[in-house]
């Protein structure tokens, strides 16, 4: 095998990176990603896996709940460890302070420096990036954008979470663990890859147009130049002072080739309404329904499995409004299960970042 997978609930960090070392057994990774439960602490966790796999790359964050091959766990840790044969070379970037800004060009000059290339020649086909960032900085839209403008290589990955506590995520990287930071890994993927972006929601003929804004705190003071709980309401054709017990069954989407890219609502705060994602003032967003997840997760992967045949290893970055859902209806055990025949990883995220921030979606990586 190329890829393995581990898991661990052990209680202390080392007991549960000794685990996972037990599990990899004379596998000898290239690199290593893992998810962790914010009940471990983070300098902890990430110390002592960069000392067991002192010769590997390695990359993780805090979580919202953890996901494995045929389980969604709290509580735990689980890992992914790639060899040689999966990836030809992997670089590993640090982007800190990006609740003050973002800049990645230290970061951009680094992987050309170290590919011999530059990032906008590079080949989105062999090359991948991931990416893992502190899931309260509300700074991925910046973050996607500068990524988006200098190179056309993709890069997948998740916010950290820290189990709903909302005060303190963590992304982690070679023995380090960051706050209010990013981590950027781009690979050179030998073995093929493909992504999977699933929402599992249906569109809606009703469109809201945000005509009023605060970027800054991805708050909506009016859509359809009424104000936004209204508007929001009188789409659903509910009073108002139910509009939140909605949010979740009918969130928004951004359109983008017939796709919908998922703009979460939060909170409503007097007659706005405060969003997971940014909005932009003129934004055409389209109401959406919820559908069934669990089939739409299973024709997405039975879609890829069918194009590449066997699939090696996949990194599920799973938003925690569909965990969440799932728990509510009691299909979590029929969501895992899924992705029993594939080696797995991942975690409930507080967002997901594919061609920009969005929520309530599954982005995944599979590996041929």
């Amino acid at each position: 095998m190329n890829i393995v997978k581990a898991k661990s609930d052990k209680t202390t960090t080392k007991e549960a990176v000794e685990e996972i070392k037990s599990i990899f057994g004379n596998f000898e990774p290239r690199m290593v990603l893992f998810f962790a439960s914010s009940n471990y602490e983070s300098e902890k966790i990430s110390a002592e896996m960069k000392a067991t796999f002192p010769s590997s790359d390695i990359i993780g964050c805090s979580t919202a709940g953890e996901i494995t091959s045929g389980e969604m766990l709290k509580n735990s840790v689980v890992a992914m460890a790639f060899n040689s044969d999966v990836l030809n070379n992997v670089k590993i970037e640090i982007v800190e302070g990006i609740s003050d800004g973002v800049d990645i060009s230290d970061a951009m000059n680094s992987f050309e420096s170290f590919y011999g290339k530059k990032m906008t020649e590079m080949d989105y086909k062999k090359y991948l990036g991931m990416v893992l960032i502190d899931g309260l900085t509300c700074a991925e839209e910046s973050l996607m954008e500068n990524i988006g403008n200098k190179t056309n290589v993709f890069f997948v990955g998740g916010s950290a979470g820290d189990d709903l506590k909302f005060e303190a995520t963590h992304v982690c990287a070679n023995g380090k663990s960051y706050s209010d930071a990013a981590v950027l890994a781009l690979m050179d993927v030998k073995s093929g890859f493909d992504i999977i972006k699933t929402q599992s929601f249906k569109v809606l003929d009703k469109v809201l147009v945000a005509t009023k804004v605060n970027e800054s705190s991805r708050e909506i003071l009016e859509f359809n130049n009424e104000p936004a709980a209204v508007a929001y309401a009188k789409a659903l054709d509910v009073p108002v002072d139910e509009l939140s017990s909605h949010f979740m069954s009918n969130p928004l989407g951004l359109m983008i080739d017939d796709e919908p890219y998922v703009r979460s609502p939060q909170a409503v705060e007097g007659s706005s309404v405060k969003f997971y994602c940014s909005i932009l003032e003129g934004m055409e967003l389209s109401l959406l329904e919820s559908a069934n997840i669990i089939e739409e997760t299973a024709n997405a992967l039975q879609q890829k499995v069918e194009e590449f045949g066997e699939i090696s290893g996949l990194v599920n970055f799973n938003c925690i409004l569909r965990t969440l859902n799932l728990e509510s209806d009691g299909k979590s055990k029929e969501y895992a299960e899924i992705f029993n025949d594939i080696p797995t990883t991942g975690f409930s995220t507080y967002g997901e970042q594919y061609l920009g921030h969005i929520n309530q979606t599954a982005t995944m990586i599979i590996f041929k």
